[in-house]
């Protein structure tokens, strides 16, 4: 098969890892397992990963930072389940002895990712990072979800570096009803969310788009299963870049759940490794153009142990500049996708157009 190759500056790519992320353990069955992590972290061990990419040391997060997103009677409560065996925070969401520190140091060292690529350290990075967070709430846990870590690193972006402009995009399955709540009613955070719906949380319709000076912050593309790398892709370059040109965004935190890879047993979507990559391309352009290249990713789900592992080694080579993509994927993708996914990115349009002029 031939190749072809796509030369790009090789950027300073920042990952944070820690072990302590693999200490939280919601239980022998549950979906969100420490092997999930684990086998990322093996991957980066590989000959082709290993030494390529700068790491990024985490801290702990005070709870002064959690509490910019989350209530104090929340952060109280979590805390009290340090030490504790097993303490469930909802029918989803369980916590072990050091689930509390490891949620601490997920948002903490998201922070600390965001401070690297402001600070010029690192062109972009990737928290590769446990427990997820998009699903928790300002008062409580859900969805496997202890802290929302992509929410509090938004907080601290505006707070410390005095950003005013931040896009945050959420490719994951499940749709962050956290994230989106905690920025409703802002200007200052636009929200875009790619997820399967109707599935769980629930939220994410095309009809929530913010309310009073976030009016339009908010952009959902609700999908049936099925669609894969054209449709994500179609989704991006239609709704995305439009409106990311009009916003143009000081920073890009990006929820990066692997849930939508094709072999994921949670849901029904069809996104490949080199999808995860060209999704990526497409932010890392948009950054490129307004942003002085930076983004920054968080791990969000993902269920399918080696097919998560093998998309994010796609999403890290792509921030480092190393991705080889074949003609045959190129064409593939150029084939256009599903008629329900366009009748849905029209739908989308109608709905933010009167908001964003752009389309």
């Amino acid at each position: 098969m031939s190749r072809l190759w796509i030369v790009v500056m090789l950027s300073k790519t920042g990952i944070v890892k820690d072990y302590t992320y693999l200490e939280h353990d919601p239980g022998s069955f549950h979906p969100e397992t420490p092997r999930r992590l684990q086998a990322i972290y093996e991957m980066l061990e590989s000959p082709d990963m290993k030494g390529k990419y700068v790491t990024i040391t985490p801290r702990l997060a005070s709870q002064r930072e959690i509490a910019m997103n989350h209530s104090e009677s929340y952060v109280d409560l979590v805390a009290e389940t340090s030490g504790k065996q097993y303490y469930s925070l909802d029918p989803d969401t369980q916590t072990s002895a050091r689930s509390y520190e490891a949620a601490l140091l997920a948002a903490g060292g998201f922070c600390n990712a965001i401070d690297s690529v402001i600070e010029g350290t690192v062109d972009n990075a990737f928290a590769l990072v446990r427990p997820p967070g998009h699903h928790a709430e300002h008062g409580r846990g859900a969805g496997f979800c202890i802290f929302n870590t992509i929410a509090i690193g938004a907080r601290h972006a505006m707070k410390k570096h005095g950003i005013k402009r931040i896009l945050i995009v959420d490719w994951d399955l499940h749709h962050g009803n956290g994230t989106q709540h905690s920025f409703y009613n802002e200007k200052g955070v636009l929200y875009f969310s790619t997820h399967q719906s109707p599935f769980y949380p629930g939220t994410g319709g095309l009809d929530e788009t913010g309310r009073g000076d976030g009016l339009g912050y908010t952009i959902n593309v609700p999908l049936r299963s099925g669609p894969g790398d054209a449709e994500f892709i179609r989704i991006f370059k239609r709704i995305l870049e439009p409106v990311a040109r009009r916003y143009k965004p000081e920073i890009i935190l990006l929820s990066a759940g692997f849930d939508i890879y094709k072999g994921d047993t949670m849901g029904g979507m069809n996104v490949s490794a080199s999808g995860f990559a060209y999704l990526t391309r497409i932010l890392m352009d948009i950054a490129a153009t307004h942003c002085r290249g930076r983004l920054i990713a968080t791990l969000e789900g993902g269920y399918n142990v080696g097919g998560q592992a093998q998309s994010v080694k796609a999403v890290l080579k792509e921030m480092r500049g190393e991705t080889v993509v074949s003609e045959s994927y190129l064409e593939r993708i150029e084939s256009g996708s599903s008629r329900s996914v366009e009748r849905t990115i029209e739908k989308v349009i109608d709905q933010i157009e009167p908001i964003w002029h752009t389309f």
